[in-house]
């Protein structure tokens, strides 16, 4: 019997607690739950603007490179600026790298390395994106920079397996013979030469090169099947 009751006493308790925590903070509840749904519902939205935005970009930056394939440049430069500031990475890269390439063959050599640099400086986007644009905007300055920040911006890419070693490691040995480090350049261009993920024409001249300076490389010459 007592333990009948205290159970009665202890359901009674907690449906009153209940009751009293809904009477002190229902309404708040509900105005929670409001939110919520609202909230979720407007991400929900806004994902699906985001996709339709992109794939409107998408379209407008293929009718970009259509127009320039055609040689109607007027119009590409700035629509290319204005979608180099989207939210979708591969449309802002895109467009970036495309507004670069108009700028290099308008002669306009600076707009082009700061386009470059604002895509290698760019950390919401992939390393392929921003590597690649680092390459091309060290090319571009190669002649205006000192050998040493050459060798240290490219250390990170300039290593055996790297997908960029051939670029990057060419521009670093081309920067080390300038500091007269001939036999460390050669033994850079031997390297190149032996990487098999290197293009060939890469590394065909490396071979050339690396023999210039003193290193024989002629090992990484690919022999004919007999």
């Amino acid at each position: 019997m007592n333990e009948t009751f205290l159970r009665e006493v202890d359901e009674n308790l907690r449906r009153d607690q209940l009751e009293d925590f809904f009477k002190r903070y229902g309404s708040w509840l509900i105005v929670a739950v409001v939110v919520f749904l609202a909230a979720s519902g407007g991400f929900i939205w806004w994902k699906q603007h985001e996709i339709q935005r992109s794939a409107e970009e998408v379209e407008t930056l293929a009718a970009i490179y259509k127009d320039v394939g055609s040689g109607k440049m007027d119009q590409a430069p700035q629509q290319l600026a204005d979608l180099s500031k989207s939210g979708s990475k591969a449309v802002r890269a895109s467009a970036s790298f495309a507004r670069a390439a108009i700028a290099i063959q308008q002669n306009d050599t600076k707009l082009a390395v700061s386009t470059y640099k604002s895509i290698a400086d760019d950390s919401d986007l992939p390393s392929a994106y921003r590597d690649a644009a680092l390459i091309r905007q060290t090319a571009l300055e190669f002649d205006q920079l000192q050998p040493a920040d050459v060798i240290a911006r490219l250390k990170p890419l300039a290593k055996a397996g790297d997908p960029w070693f051939g670029s990057a490691g060419e521009m670093t040995a081309l920067a080390l013979v300038k500091q007269g480090k001939r036999q460390e350049a050669g033994q850079l261009y031997a390297a190149i030469a032996k990487d098999p993920g290197v293009p060939q024409t890469i590394r065909a001249r490396a071979i050339q090169v690396a023999g210039s300076l003193g290193v024989d490389a002629s090992s990484a010459i690919p022999t004919k099947a007999q």
